[in-house]
Parts: structure tokens; C-alpha cells; sequence
């Protein structure tokens, strides 16, 4: 019996070693793949025009996973050697703290089994995490000042002054990457309006209204009904114009979406999305809401998965690219990848000049890739970020 007993718990020993050592890795090179494929072409035009782009993206979830962002890593889509690789110079890293079991485009239930629960345990979060998506959000602006810290490639932009000196020390030859915060979904708050200003104080300068379900602040694009703003939305948005915060519509209802629109005046972002007339999927807005979002000068950043591009090859991204431009103007289109974001993609972060490439073929001209690749994300940023 004592034989049989230390077999069992020897048995349960190992796995919980497996769980917590090795499914974290497991589970993230499946969610966030790249698919086998040959070198995309690269001609010595694009490269030499990909090497004199300012880059930025304004989409990353590489925070949620247990790994260091500050090493090259054989798995996801970001790191800052791969980010240096590619010449980005602006990723905006995205924090995620509730995801639905099931989570689907087309409806999901507010109240439902999370599965970030289960990740942060198994990654080893501090159990703060483990019951508060507050505490999710403070955690992983902890983890890219700590990378911040690690490495000198490194830079954490939270203001106006800190973004001009990346730019600068960038034009000197520095080889160094500028991280920005940002939250996706407002049920991070709990419903507590203080609790934006605490993201705040922690480095957060982009608030997501919703990911993929109904909370607090009003409807979710992927929720049980068309809702608008609640009174709580209301007040987080009025929160964000006036503390000179970015507002990222991504996953909110259409309906919030004109709730936003009606209600403020700056620029708002969807921060990674496909276009409707290209793709004609939920996910994606329709033209004319997404028409409406760029005239409050914001920007429409395209991602890089086939669910909202229909193709996600590198001509795919220029073929939507293009349509974006077509749609709303070419000072209204951005890059918002979605990278590491629960997504399989034709490419990692390291491998964007092919895209340079695929729009030179497309047709752009220099000045469109300039402005879509980043020069766009920089005058929402000069525009929003505080001084």
C-alpha cells in the first residue's frame, strides 16, 4: 500500500512539473504559430526603403505569455530582437485579463469560464493574479518595465518627450525598441473608475473598451446583443479625452462605437481589424463605421490574420492595406498585427519587410507605405500622448 501510495504522488509530482514547466510553452507555440513557408521576396528596393521606415504597431498580446521578451525565442510572433529585426521602432503591447471559454467572433456569454485563470496559475503569475483582472493588468505593465530594465534596447514611452527621444536616439543609429502600454477591454477596471487612473500610473496609455464579451462599460462586438455605452462607459470615456489617453475600439459594438463617436472629439483607433468590403466577416466593421472612425482623424490598423483578411499572405495584408486606403484615406491606415495574439500568422515580427515589399507591388507610393507603416501611428501619438 505505502508503495502504491508513494507511486501515485510521485505520479501527480511529475505532473504538475509537466503542467507548469512545460505546457506554457506548449500551449503558446500552438496558439501562436507561423506557418512553414519559403522567404518571402524581398527586392533590394523594399529592403532599402523598409530600413528608412518609422514602424509601428499598435496590436501585440506578447505580455500574457511566459516568455522573455528581451531573448529570441523559437516561438510567437514578438520579441525585441525580432522587433529590432524588422525595424519596428513603436510596439504598442497589448494586456489581456479575460478570455471565455469557447470564444468565438459571432456571441459570447459575460459570465463563463475564463481561460486566463488557468494560464496565469500555470505560468506562475503571483496569485494576486489569479481572481483579479485589475491585477492581471498591473502584472503585465511589471513585466515590460522589468524587460525594460533587462536590456538597453528597450524603452518605455509614456509621453510625448519620451517618444521624440526614441525617435531621435532611433535617427542617431541607436538600435532600440519604444514599448507602449495598452489594455484590451475596460473590464480590467472592475468597475471602478479609479482604477483607470492606477492603469494610468502604470505606464497603460491605450484603453480598449471590450475584447469578446459584454462588461461594464456597454456591448462587446462579439457579445449577446448590439448594446451601447452604459452610464459607466460613458464616464471611462470621458475619462480618456480628457487625460489625454488613446480610446482603441476594437472589439466594441457598433453601437458603442457611435456611442464613442457622438461623444468626443479626438482621435480613436481600432487597433487591429480587416475591412469589411475585403473580408466580410462580424469581426470587421462596415465601411461606412469605419469611414465614420477616420474622421475624428484617427486610424484603421490592419492585422495580419486570415480571419479578418480573408488572406493573410503578405499580399493579402497589401491587398487590404490597399483597400483601407482607398476606403478612408491614406492618413487614416496603420499597422495592428494582433501578433501573439491567440492567432496563426504567415509571418513574425522580424520578417515585415515583405509587406514593404508587397506593397511596392500593390502600387503604393513611398509616401503612403511611409504614412501606413508608421508614420500615421505617430501623429495619433503626438496628438494623444500627455507631455
Amino acid at each position: 500500500m505505502k508503495t502504491t501510495i508513494r507511486l501515485l504522488a510521485g505520479i501527480v509530482v511529475l505532473a504538475l512539473v509537466a503542467f507548469f514547466i512545460f505546457a506554457p510553452g506548449y500551449v503558446e507555440a500552438e496558439r501562436n504559430a507561423v506557418r512553414s513557408h519559403d522567404p518571402y521576396p524581398v527586392s533590394a528596393d523594399a529592403r532599402s526603403l523598409h530600413g528608412s521606415l518609422v514602424i509601428g504597431d499598435w496590436h501585440a498580446d506578447s505580455l500574457l505569455w511566459k516568455r522573455d521578451l528581451t531573448r529570441r525565442s523559437d516561438r510567437g510572433h514578438v520579441d525585441i530582437p525580432r522587433l529590432l529585426e524588422g525595424n519596428v521602432a513603436i510596439q504598442m503591447f497589448t494586456a489581456v485579463t479575460k478570455s471565455p471559454a469557447g470564444q468565438n467572433y459571432h456571441s459570447n456569454a459575460s459570465v463563463t469560464t475564463d481561460n486566463i485563470t488557468l494560464l496565469a496559475m500555470g505560468q506562475l503569475w503571483p496569485p494576486r493574479t489569479w481572481g483579479s483582472l485589475f491585477e492581471r493588468a498591473l502584472y503585465q505593465a511589471e513585466k515590460l518595465d522589468q524587460f525594460a530594465q533587462d536590456t538597453d534596447t528597450l524603452r518605455i514611452i509614456k509621453s510625448k518627450s519620451d517618444l521624440e527621444d526614441l525617435l531621435a536616439r532611433r535617427a542617431s543609429g541607436e538600435l532600440i525598441v519604444g514599448g507602449l502600454l495598452g489594455i484590451e477591454g475596460g473590464h480590467a477596471l472592475e468597475a471602478d473608475l479609479a482604477n483607470l487612473q492606477r492603469l494610468t500610473d502604470a505606464g497603460y496609455r491605450m484603453i480598449g473598451l471590450h475584447h469578446f464579451f459584454d462588461n461594464a462599460l456597454g456591448g462587446s462586438l462579439h457579445g449577446k446583443d448590439d448594446e451601447g455605452l452604459t452610464e459607466f462607459g460613458k464616464a471611462v470615456v470621458r475619462e480618456v479625452q480628457s487625460n489625454n489617453l488613446i480610446l482603441d475600439v476594437a472589439h466594441s459594438s457598433p453601437q458603442v462605437a457611435r456611442d464613442v463617436l457622438a461623444m468626443t472629439e479626438m482621435p480613436i483607433v481600432v487597433s487591429h481589424t480587416g475591412v469589411h468590403s475585403v473580408c466580410p466577416v462580424k469581426r470587421n466593421y462596415t465601411d461606412d463605421l469605419m469611414q465614420d472612425i477616420a474622421a475624428t482623424g484617427g486610424v484603421i490598423a490592419i492585422g495580419y490574420w486570415a480571419d479578418v483578411l480573408c488572406d493573410d499572405s503578405p499580399a493579402g495584408i497589401a491587398t487590404t492595406i490597399a483597400a483601407a486606403i482607398a476606403l478612408v484615406g491614406e492618413d487614416h491606415v496603420s499597422l495592428g498585427s494582433d501578433f501573439d495574439g491567440s492567432v496563426t500568422t504567415a509571418l513574425d515580427t522580424s520578417e515585415l519587410s515583405a509587406i514593404t515589399h508587397a506593397l511596392i507591388v500593390a502600387g503604393l507610393s513611398e509616401r503612403q507605405i511611409r504614412k501606413v507603416m508608421g508614420e500615421n501611428m505617430l501623429r495619433v501619438l503626438r496628438e494623444r500622448l500627455p507631455e
